[in-house]
C-alpha cells in the first residue's frame, strides 16, 4: 500500500533507521552516563560506546578510530577543518584553493578566513559541475597550504575527480580537505586511497541522527593538526572541546556500519529508481538534467523544466511529494542557486529546477506516483502559463 505523501528530497535529510534508533535509545534511558567521566562505572559505559563507535565510523571511510574527530554536525566540521588549518599553518601561508560550488558552510568559512587576512581562490566548474584539473595547478602557490574541494554537491550530486585532486595536493605538499557529506554513506570512500587529509561528515545524511557529525583528521604522512575552534575541557584530543553527545554518537555509529554492509545492494536499487524516475520526467518536453549525469551520486537527480517555476510547479504536488528547489541550508533565501548559475543555467532555468533525492527507503510504487503526478503538474502550470501557449 502506498503512503502519501512521499519524502524524495534525501539530500536534505534522510529518515532515522530503526535499528540505528534501536542502538540509541538506551543511552538516553539506563546508560546515560558522561564518556568525560572516568571515576564511576556510568562514565566508563558511556566512553566504551563511544570508542566503539568510533571504529564503526573510521571502517566506513578506511581510517583509523584515533583520526575521527565528533562534532555536532559537518557544519560544525567544516569550520573546524577550515579554521583550524588556516590558524594552526599561519606561518607557512595564507592561501586556501576551493570552488564556487562547495556548500555554503565551506564558502562562509572562507569568507570569514578572508576578513581574517586568509587569501582564497574560488575555482569554477564546467557544464557538468567538474572543475578544470589544470586551473587547480595553476592557482597554487608556495603560500597554498589547503586545498578545499567538496567530494559530491548538494544540489546537482556530480562527484569531483577526489583522488586526482589528492594526488596533486599532496605533490605539492599541501593539505587536502574535502566535506563528504553527500557522498559518505552513499559511495564507497576510502581516506587513504583518496590522498583525503581532512573530511567533513554527517549522521542524517545516512539515515541516522541529527545534531552528529565528524571530521577525519590524518594522524600520519602526513599527521595533520588543528587549531581549536571551541576551548573547554580538552575533549576529542583537545580539537573540539564540550560534552559528548554520547546517543547520537552511538546512532551516527550504528548508521556507519550498515552503511558499509549494505551500501552495495542498496545503491543498486536506488539507481535503478533514480533512473526509472529521470528517464520518465525527460520524455516531457523541454527538460533537462543539471550537471553531470555519469559522475553523481546514484540518488540525486536535478532536473529543469522550461517554462516553469519550480515553486508553482511544486505547489501543485508538494502535499503529497516532498522534494526541493535547491539546498536544504539555502532555501529560505529568494536568490537562484549559485551552484546552477556556476555551471551556467540562465535565471530562468535555474528557477525552473528540482533537486530529487532518494534513499534506501524509496520504493517503485512511489516512483510511479511521483512520475505519474509530476508530469500531470508539468503539463497543468505550463498550460496556464503564458509561455507554454
Amino acid at each position: 500500500m502506498l503512503n502519501l505523501p512521499i519524502y524524495l528530497d534525501n539530500n536534505a535529510t534522510t529518515k532515522l533507521d530503526e535499528r540505528v534508533f534501536e542502538a540509541m535509545v538506551p543511552y538516553f534511558t539506563e546508560h546515560y552516563g558522561n564518556a568525560a567521566s572516568r571515576s564511576h562505572f556510568f562514565g566508563w559505559e558511556a566512553e566504551e560506546a563511544v570508542d566503539y563507535a568510533r571504529e564503526q565510523v573510521a571502517q566506513l571511510v578506511g581510517a583509523e578510530p584515533k583520526e575521527i574527530v565528533f562534532t555536532s554536525g559537518a557544519t560544525e566540521a567544516d569550520n573546524l577543518g577550515l579554521k583550524g588549518i588556516f590558524e594552526m599553518y599561519a606561518t607557512k601561508g595564507n592561501h586556501i584553493i576551493t570552488v564556487v560550488t562547495e556548500h555554503k558552510a565551506v564558502l562562509d568559512t572562507c569568507a570569514h578566513i578572508e576578513k581574517l587576512g586568509g587569501e582564497i581562490t574560488y575555482l569554477n566548474v564546467d557544464k557538468e559541475g567538474l572543475i578544470d584539473i589544470e586551473s587547480l595547478h595553476k592557482a597554487i602557490k608556495p603560500s597554498t597550504i589547503l586545498i578545499a574541494v567538496m567530494y559530491a554537491n548538494n544540489e546537482i550530486g556530480v562527484i569531483q575527480s577526489i583522488r586526482e585532486i589528492g594526488a596533486i595536493a599532496r605533490k605539492n605538499g599541501i593539505l587536502f580537505f574535502t566535506d563528504a557529506t553527500q557522498a559518505a554513506g552513499k559511495i564507497p570512500i576510502n581516506v587513504n586511497n583518496d590522498n583525503i587529509d581532512l573530511m567533513a561528515f554527517s549522521a542524517h545524511k545516512m539515515h541516522g541522527p541529527k545534531g552528529t557529525g565528524a571530521l577525519y583528521v590524518r594522524r600520519r604522512n602526513p599527521r595533520v593538526r588543528l587549531m581549536a575552534q571551541m576551548d573547554g575541557g580538552g575533549h576529542e584530543k583537545n580539537m573540539r572541546s564540550g560534552t559528548l553527545n554520547v546517543p547520537g554518537i552511538v546512532g551516527f555509529g550504528k548508521a556507519c556500519e550498515l552503511r558499509r554492509i549494505e551500501m552495495g545492494k542498496d545503491t543498486i536499487q536506488i539507481k535503478k529508481l533514480r533512473d526509472k524516475l529521470e528517464s520518465e520526467l525527460l520524455k516531457l518536453e523541454h527538460v533537462y538534467i543539471n550537471g553531470s549525469a555519469k559522475s553523481r551520486l546514484p540518488n540525486t537527480c536535478n532536473l529543469s523544466f522550461k517554462y516553469i517555476d519550480s515553486e508553482s510547479l511544486m505547489q501543485e504536488f508538494n502535499k503529497d511529494i516532498a522534494v526541493s528547489s535547491g539546498s536544504a541550508c539555502t532555501s529560505a533565501t529568494l536568490e537562484p542557486s549559485y551552484v546552477l548559475k556556476a555551471i551556467g543555467l540562465n535565471n530562468d532555468l535555474v528557477r525552473a529546477s528540482i533537486r530529487f533525492g532518494l534513499s534506501r527507503f524509496t520504493t517503485e510504487d512511489e516512483i510511479d506516483y511521483a512520475i505519474d503526478h509530476i508530469r500531470k503538474a508539468v503539463l497543468k502550470v505550463r498550460e496556464a502559463s503564458l509561455f507554454g501557449k
